[in-house]
């Protein structure tokens, strides 16, 4: 059967953020562990989904994953800017992994930002030890952006998150 992806449903808030949380938790993408205070809004998708749209890839009934698009700029934005979407907290179960479903859901996020009027441009952050959503991200055209890297907690030095956009 093939992945589908379609908006995250109410029941599925708590397993998408658990997915979501394990995954950056499992892959050491956290700088505090299980005390970084990232990991309650990786797990609060509902917060997410009132300010912006999350959707899952589902595979026979079984959510694989999820990621977050933000149509513009707003309350779930990080550096989108007028006639700017953005992905956000892009992540697959360890068990999903290799089977497309990180792929298909940046195409969905990427058609969503074709959708959206007046938007000319799709841009994400993520950390430099994600290489294989750098991969994806490339695979689909997506460039670097290194005049836009930004860090999240400016009083510690080394968190900067790089970023990419596509042109649509």
């Amino acid at each position: 059967m093939d992945i589908v992806i379609r908006p995250v449903e109410p029941g599925e808030h708590a397993e998408l953020g658990e997915i979501t949380a394990q995954a950056y938790l499992l892959d050491g993408l956290l700088d505090f562990g299980e005390s970084d205070a990232y990991l309650g809004e990786l797990r609060n998708v509902g917060k997410r989904a009132a300010a912006a749209e999350v959707l899952v890839a589902v595979e026979n009934g079984a959510v694989l994953g999820g990621v977050t698009f933000v149509p513009g700029p707003g309350p779930m934005a990080d550096t989108a800017g007028p006639g700017e979407a953005e992905i956000r907290m892009l992540a697959v179960a360890r068990a999903g992994r290799g089977r497309g479903a990180g792929e298909a859901l940046v195409r969905a996020c990427v058609d969503r930002a074709r959708a959206t009027g007046g938007c000319v441009r799709i841009v994400l952050s993520t950390q430099r030890t994600m290489h294989s959503a750098h991969r994806i991200y490339e695979r689909l055209g997506f460039t670097r952006t290194p005049e836009r890297d930004w860090n999240p907690l400016p009083e510690l030095d080394d968190i900067t998150l790089i970023t990419y956009e596509l042109t649509l």
